[in-house]
């Protein structure tokens, strides 16, 4: 039988994941069958600029957070998995994809945004998102051409008025 203190670790571990499930807007689990130890340190650095991080935690212990929140992810709990868990929606999520597309032996499976748990298209669909800055030049883009359009009707307006008083 287990003693004492292995179960109160294994409790504290299960709290710490429910905690950070709590605590995340992006949850994202993903397989990394083969992946070395310095491919595990580069997503963690790629995580850490975005304000994210990648835990590896028994699938059994995982469970029984996710079980104490009322979410079943249990038929992707096989296997060695890992779980990026992020305080923004959009970047850790994109920073996962960009590091699943450069090493092949990585596996996206599923996610929890906001609380709602999502498939590997949403997932994709998320990553493809430009970031905040660039939707931000998008907009800017959009509303300096209706600008530009003014200024030349105005132009083109004030010329016929000089045409007129001539």
């Amino acid at each position: 039988m287990a003693s004492e203190r292995i179960l109160n670790e294994k409790k504290e571990t299960v709290q710490e994941i429910t905690d950070k499930l709590n605590n995340s807007k992006s949850v994202v689990l993903f397989r990394y069958a083969l992946s070395s130890v310095a491919d595990m340190q580069e997503l963690r650095r790629d995580l850490k600029k975005v304000d994210g991080e990648v835990k590896v935690y028994k699938n059994t212990l995982v469970k029984r957070a996710l079980d104490d929140l009322n979410i079943d992810l249990d038929s992707y709990l096989v296997g060695p998995n890992a779980i990026v868990f992020g305080k923004d929606i959009l970047e850790p999520i994109k920073a996962l994809d960009n590091f699943a597309k450069n090493h092949k032996n990585v596996e996206v499976l599923t996610g929890i945004v906001d609380g709602k748990v999502v498939t590997l298209d949403e997932i994709k669909n998320y990553a493809s998102i430009p970031s905040m800055e660039g939707l931000l030049t998008m907009f800017a883009g959009g509303l300096i051409e209706h600008v530009k359009n003014l200024s030349i009707a105005l132009n083109l307006y004030a010329e016929k008025l000089g045409e007129e008083n001539q």
